[in-house]
């Protein structure tokens, strides 16, 4: 079979999992009374003295507007705290609360369980493997990427 006519359907079932994924792990921190992306802002900070808003933003994916809303509302819930940074007069640190880390420490590892269900009926074989077809699928979006931005510069050139 010809592998363009394949593409797009390989394509629609990444889209269609990625989606499935996010409202399977959001049905679980939902019930924490978080959205996601504060969940992902209390696992990253869970363990760390505290990180600053790019490196955040870096692990976290979350855009830099965004991501000053999201720390916002879990500063509201009580959770994170913003200090200044000791090295960068103009840096500001986000660190867990009291209560942020206690969340942390207890939701994590269930939300870590509750993720694992997913992969009750794979192998250590079928895990190895899927995960090495998604670092190629990664490796290849970035490749094409950087392709992009040097066709980019090449036209801007001319």
């Amino acid at each position: 079979m010809d592998s363009a006519l394949t593409f797009p359907t390989a394509l629609r079932e990444l889209l269609r999992t990625h989606q499935t994924f996010l409202s399977y792990a959001a049905s679980h921190v939902h019930t924490l009374d978080l959205t996601l992306p504060q969940f992902d802002i209390i696992i990253t900070l869970g363990n760390t003295a505290g990180i600053n808003f790019k490196i955040l933003g870096e692990k976290t994916l979350i855009t830099k507007g965004t991501l000053t809303g999201v720390i916002s509302r879990l500063e509201d819930k009580g959770l994170v705290q913003r200090v200044a940074s000791e090295t960068d007069g103009r840096s500001q640190i986000v660190q867990l609360t009291e209560a942020g880390k206690d969340l942390y420490q207890r939701t994590f590892p269930e939300h870590l369980a509750f993720i694992y269900r997913i992969f009750n009926d794979y192998s250590p074989e079928d895990i190895a493997t899927l995960e090495a077809t998604l670092l190629r699928l990664r490796k290849a979006v970035i490749a094409a990427r950087s392709n992009e931005s040097e066709q980019l510069v090449e036209e801007t050139d001319q």
